[in-house]
């Protein structure tokens, strides 16, 4: 009676598999051979050529589902890793934990994964026999190394929801299924393999990526698979920072990354998991900035231009960064100095946190010291600035600070119009210097309070 009633209450888990696949028929899913990359059309035919099973696993089959369009196109096969190799001339060995062949086609890559073998709760009896290059695991069931090749039906039941548990046979247009997948995917649920709270322990991450894939698809959560989330949501400090910067980036960049952070937050997740994020998150009069910085971002993906992580990372870290200038500035610094010594404490800061690539840190620093250099808009700095490499990504930051109510929108107007007007409009635009002050003289503005009582910045700089 307790079984059926937090069943119903917290829904259902996925459906253990069967003895065998659901395998779905064209007419039913609508996935034609011709939906699928070309390459991975030749990779799966050459793996079947070659006496092995082949599939088109994944995301690009439930994308296929949903009507959407697929970034990638992944194959799943039961030849192992070397044998992938001898298959392919242009292919290279790829990975540590679990190893992956990558088959290069012309200029494009198709990621080649052997099956994975079942979970470890049902391999008890075959780790006292796995040596340390195969599958280990913590005390706490977080899964540390896993090398262990299986049948596709293990492979299945270790992917991490039943929506990415598709294989496509491009030979037959067939759609196979183990958990149930296609029918989450009609209803767009979200369901996790298994047990939520020992799938979540295995690999915490997949807590964050039940909020990225829900949010990208509109997906909404089951309950069943929600339910531990709060409880297990401090596991992912164990994560390696470089591996939660790179799935932060995935939300961030992904095109829906508004909608993720109000994931993120609706789970419990924001929290330590992207720190920049949290000082801006904590502030209500910095949440603007942030929405709009994030609905730029999503619109740009959208409309199929490139979304700079440098871009994101300097919009996350601005108010950090202003903070750190306007202090360096109150301990007697002069601007300049102040400003470079802000950048890189913040940066340095940063990189402790999350360990995010030292190879941002020239774009978000340009962004960022270019801001007051917006602000002079008399004799030739306009036109020096006009020529600057990073001129359209400091007018870009420049205005989403002016929507976000941190620079003011007759600034980012006037830079809007000055790059297109004539000679003789530009000479008019000019703002000319004070009554009283040398064109030598650079006038200076004191820091504006913010709501939180920061010092926000308003000084001109050379």
């Amino acid at each position: 009676m307790i079984r059926r009633l937090i069943k119903k209450v917290f829904g259902k888990p996925a459906r253990p598999a069967a003895s065998g696949p659901r395998i779905i028929p064209l007419g039913s899913h609508g996935i034609r051979r011709e939906h699928i990359n070309p390459c991975a059309l030749k990779t799966t035919r050459a793996l079947s050529e070659a006496g092995y099973s082949a599939f088109v696993v994944g995301g690009a089959v439930r994308d296929l589902l949903l009507g959407l369009e697929p970034k990638d196109f992944d194959v799943a096969t039961n030849a192992t890793p070397e044998q992938v190799r001898q298959v392919f001339r242009r292919s290279r060995l790829i990975g540590r934990r679990f190893q992956i062949v990558h088959v290069y086609c012309g200029s494009e890559t198709i990621e080649v994964t052997t099956y994975r073998a079942a979970a470890p709760e049902k391999e008890a009896e075959r780790e006292a026999e796995e040596d340390d290059d195969t599958r280990v695991a913590a005390a706490d069931g977080m899964l540390l190394r896993d090398n262990v090749f299986g049948s596709q039906e293990e492979d299945a039941e270790r992917r991490d929801f039943t929506v990415n548990a598709l294989y496509y046979d491009p030979d037959k247009e067939e759609v196979w299924e183990w958990h149930g997948g296609v029918e989450d995917a009609k209803k767009k649920v979200l369901r996790i393999i298994g047990d939520p709270n020992q799938r979540f322990r295995e690999d915490p991450v997949r807590m964050l990526r039940a909020a990225r894939f829900a949010a990208k698809l509109d997906f909404h959560i089951d309950p069943a698979t929600r339910a531990p989330i709060a409880e297990l949501a401090s596991m992912l400090e164990r994560i390696p920072s470089a591996r939660l910067f790179d799935e932060m980036m995935k939300l961030l960049l992904s095109g829906h990354a508004e909608r993720g952070v109000r994931q993120l937050r609706a789970e419990g997740l924001h929290h330590g998991i992207l720190p920049m994020l949290d000082t801006i998150l904590d502030h209500p009069e910095r949440q603007k900035f942030l929405h709009v910085a994030l609905h730029d971002t999503d619109e740009r993906v959208r409309h199929g231009h490139s979304a700079s992580p440098a871009f994101m990372l300097a919009s996350l870290l601005w108010f950090d960064m202003q903070a750190a200038w306007a202090r360096n500035r109150s301990r007697g610094q002069s601007d300049q100095p102040a400003l470079y010594d802000a950048m890189d404490d913040v940066l340095e800061r940063q990189r402790d946190l999350l360990a995010f690539p030292r190879r941002f840190d020239g774009t978000i620093k340009e962004i960022w010291s270019l801001q007051p250099r917006f602000e002079q808009r008399s004799g030739a700095r306009p036109f020096r600035l006009l020529s600057h490499p990073r001129f359209r990504a400091g007018y870009d930051f420049l205005l989403i600070r002016a929507k976000g109510g941190d620079a003011a929108q007759e600034l980012a107007d006037w830079w809007t119009r000055f790059p297109d007007a004539s000679d003789s409009e530009r000479e008019a635009m000019l703002i000319k210097p004070q009554p009283g002050e040398s064109k030598s003289k650079r006038r200076k503005r004191g820091p504006r309070k913010t709501a939180d009582g920061e010092a926000a910045i308003e000084v001109k700089l050379g």
